[in-house]
């Protein structure tokens, strides 16, 4: 009896992606299950801070007034502020159907923005390499392979950062530029005979490259910042197509380009146009070009394997995103746009995953790969080690004294006496960054809005500066409440409340105190 002939079975859609295995979980899906589990524990142990109060108020206004949202933090109408993107809106719309706190959107955002950074991540390496490994190193180097600096900001991905930033529109942001990488690079080349790739939605054609377009045109609206990494990224991979193929269509790419600046344009709540050579965030980020290199000197370990691609060919994909990022970056320090030092994301991001492929390689490795492989790990404990493992080893396990996550105070305690709206006035650092999310107002924004012009922005907090003076009069004080429409003081446990307020209420925790002045309550008042 003859043996029948083996047939090879066509591989297509995501059981390609996965290797062709179908019901049985790749080592990305497992170990990205595990890391998403462990990091939303990290992130939901630790109170939210920083920018966390800026995001929370985007939501509390829009809740209030899903149309005309006032300013996040001042007593002013919010048109053209670029923090009211479609992402927000929707959460807006979240929290005025579910009744739930600005607060506690972002919290519960944070495993969504997760899931969709995870998803993303092993889609775009899937596109690089089909080493079922790469994802899960690139998911290891791009969360400890930064610097042996700790610094918590938005956009970047270290596990110590993700404590902290996860809930972010900057998070979901990455997420969605991971998304859009893959994407085009399945549509900058041929499709090959056993896998037809298709967009995330499946779609194909004149469709998938509009559709393509508009994912780059919501990352836009999301987080603009995020969006010049993004847009970046996509010229390298369209670039780095092989000659010898069928080049895409011209007209394709302008539709994707079309339908990218369609959707950015024809969004209502602010004009993506002026923001281009705004330099109110400029000035706050020159800090993390001042600390650039201990934030990140550990991704260097993967510039041999990123040489490597290119002696392969300059045309890769990750050694031109690499170059047109750096060179964004660059740009930034020369012409004093320090807010692109948050593209260095998307600059160690060619490094990091370059090192993951040359490394989910199969065995047996060469000497220059064993070494390679070896400082790899090195600084993978080194990064762990110095910074990042707080964020998963709890001060109560923590055989070491690893360095732990901030830990900002609640105002809980003082946001129930105050009414939404209300304007308050305060010195304190944590109160200046969170009070807002709550609901209230603050007389001096502490954060950059298009929507409030630096000069007035700069005039208020010299007013507010002159009231919390010692040596301010009664007179001046008065003067200052009543351009502002000033109704509370919130005040740390250094500053004498002034004779005319009346406290109402005090923190245990950190001391401040909670004061009356003012007349009657006005803005958006509500019963808490």
């Amino acid at each position: 009896m003859s043996t029948p002939a083996l047939v090879r079975r066509t591989v297509r859609g995501a059981t390609a992606l996965r290797g062709g295995r179908a019901g049985r979980p790749t080592p990305y899906q497992f170990c990205g299950a595990l890391f998403w589990l462990v990091m939303t524990l990290a992130y939901w142990r630790i109170p939210l801070c920083c920018d966390a109060g800026q995001h929370a108020a985007v939501i509390e206004r829009l809740k209030d007034d899903l149309l005309h949202p006032a300013h996040s933090m001042a007593d002013l109408p919010g048109e053209g502020s670029p923090y009211y993107g479609p992402y927000a809106v929707a959460q807006g719309v979240l929290a005025r159907l579910t009744g739930l706190s600005g607060w506690a959107v972002v919290k519960l955002a944070g495993p969504v923005h997760l899931l969709v950074l995870l998803a993303g991540l092993g889609r775009f390496v899937r596109s690089l390499t089909a080493r079922p490994w790469a994802p899960v190193l690139a998911l290891l180097f791009m969360t400890l392979l930064w610097g042996t600096a700790r610094i918590l900001w938005s956009g970047y991905l270290g596990l110590m950062p993700m404590t902290t930033n996860l809930g972010y529109p900057s998070a979901l942001a990455i997420g969605l530029t991971f998304w859009a990488w893959a994407w085009t690079g399945t549509r900058a080349r041929d499709e090959a005979p056993a896998v037809r790739f298709v967009g995330p939605s499946g779609l194909g054609g004149w469709w998938g490259y509009a559709g393509l377009g508009a994912l780059y045109g919501l990352i836009l609206l999301t987080h603009p910042v995020t969006a010049a990494s993004a847009l970046t990224g996509a010229v390298a991979i369209v670039a780095s197509r092989r000659r010898g193929r069928r080049r895409p269509v011209a007209g394709r790419w302008a539709l994707t380009a079309v339908s990218c600046a369609a959707l950015a344009l024809a969004w209502p709540y602010y004009d993506v146009l002026e923001l281009v050579g705004d330099t109110g965030l400029d000035a706050m980020h020159l800090r993390l070009y001042e600390g650039m290199l201990a934030n990140s000197w550990l991704a260097l370990i993967g510039l041999p394997a990123l040489w490597v691609r290119a002696r392969r060919g300059w045309r890769d994909p990750l050694v031109l995103m690499f170059l047109l990022e750096s060179l964004l970056v660059a740009y930034g320090w020369v012409s004093g746009h320090y807010t692109y030092a948050r593209a260095l994301w998307a600059a160690l991001v060619p490094p990091q995953f370059a090192l993951a492929v040359e490394l989910a390689a199969a065995r047996p490795w060469g000497r220059a790969r064993r070494v390679l492989g070896g400082a790899a790990a090195a600084g993978v404990c080194v990064g762990f080690v110095t910074v990042h493992a707080g964020a998963v080893v709890p001060r109560s396990i923590d055989p070491v004294g690893f360095t732990q996550p901030t830990r900002w105070p609640s105002y809980d305690w003082a946001a129930r006496h105050i009414g939404a709206g209300e304007v308050v006035i305060t010195d304190g650092y944590f109160a200046s960054r969170s009070l807002a999310g709550y609901g209230p107002n603050l007389a001096a924004p502490v954060w950059p809005d298009p929507a409030l012009d630096e000069a007035e922005r700069g005039r208020r907090a010299a007013d507010v500066r002159a009231y919390l003076d010692p040596g301010s009069t009664r007179a001046e004080r008065a003067a200052v409440v009543r351009r502002y429409h000033v109704r509370w003081l919130l005040l740390t446990r250094w500053h004498p409340v002034p004779e005319e307020a009346v406290v109402v209420a005090w923190s245990g925790r950190t001391g401040e105190v909670l004061a009356r002045v003012g007349g009657e309550p006005r803005g958006r008042v509500v019963t808490r």
